[in-house]
C-alpha cells in the first residue's frame, strides 16, 4: 500500500509515517499543502492521510481537487475540529473517512488499511498460493504452516506478488508499491529483498524470475 501523510505538525507526521511503515506500507510525507499537491501529481497513492488545516494550500482544496479529478486515492481527513458539523463538512467535500485529533494510533492504522483495501479489487483477507498463507488482517505470513518472521519490506513484497494472483510483476512496480519516494530506482534494492525473501520461504522455490520482465509466484 502506498500512502501520503500530509500534516504540518512535523513530529506528528513523522510519527504517523514511521508507524505505518512498520505495517509494511510505503509512506511519503508532506508538511504543507503545496508539497502534498506536488506529490499527488507525481505518485499513485492508495490513501492520503490529510490534515484539513494545511498551510500554503488548504486541505479542503486538496480534497476537492482530488475528487474532481476522479483519482482512486482514498482520503482520510484529520483535524482538530471534531464536531458533527465539521465531520459532515469534511465528508461532503469528498473525504472517504474523517478522524478528529487527538486520535488513537491503532484506529488510524485500521482506518488506513480499510481505505487501502477499497482502492484495489476485492480480495480475501487471507491470501494463499503454493503453500504460502498471508493473513493481511493480522499481518502474519506462513509457508506450509511454518511462521515466517518477515520485516516490513519483505512482507510488502510478498503481498504484492500474492495479490498479483500468478501474474508477472515488474521490479519497477514492486518498487512503486513497496517503497517510498526516497527509494533509488537504480539500486539492487528489489533484487536483494527478493533474495532474502526466497531464503525465508524455503524449499521448494516458489518465486520465479523472468529475466528482463519481472517476478511471480
Amino acid at each position: 500500500m502506498r500512502v501520503l501523510v500530509a500534516e504540518d505538525e512535523q513530529a506528528l507526521a513523522d510519527l504517523v509515517a514511521t508507524g505505518l511503515r512498520e505495517h509494511s506500507m510505503a509512506v511519503d510525507v508532506a508538511y504543507d499543502g503545496h508539497s502534498a499537491e506536488q506529490r499527488l501529481a507525481i505518485n499513485d497513492y492508495d490513501v492520503l492521510v490529510l490534515d484539513r488545516d494545511l498551510p500554503g494550500l488548504h486541505g479542503d482544496d486538496i480534497c476537492r481537487e482530488l475528487v474532481e479529478t476522479g483519482v482512486r486515492t482514498r482520503i482520510l481527513m484529520l483535524t482538530a475540529a471534531g464536531s458533527v458539523t465539521d465531520r459532515v463538512q469534511g465528508l461532503n467535500l469528498g473525504a472517504d473517512d474523517y478522524l478528529p485529533k487527538p486520535f488513537e494510533y491503532d484506529e488510524l492504522v485500521a482506518r488506513v488499511q480499510a481505505l487501502g483495501r477499497r482502492t484495489q479489487p476485492a480480495l480475501p483477507p487471507v491470501l494463499e498460493r503454493d503453500g504460502i498463507v498471508l493473513d493481511t488482517a493480522r499481518h502474519q505470513a506462513y509457508r506450509h504452516g511454518r511462521h515466517l518472521a518477515l520485516p516490513p519490506k519483505e512482507y510488502a513484497v510478498l503481498e504484492v506478488l500474492l495479490r498479483a494472483g500468478g501474474a508477472v510483476v515488474s521490479a519497477e512496480e514492486i518498487l512503486q508499491r513497496a517503497w517510498d519516494e526516497n527509494a533509488d530506482p537504480f539500486t539492487a534494492t528489489v533484487r536483494v529483498t527478493l533474495s532474502r525473501l526466497r531464503s525465508k520461504l524455503g524449499s521448494p522455490p516458489v518465486i520465479e524470475t523472468l529475466p528482463g520482465i519481472g517476478y511471480r509466484i
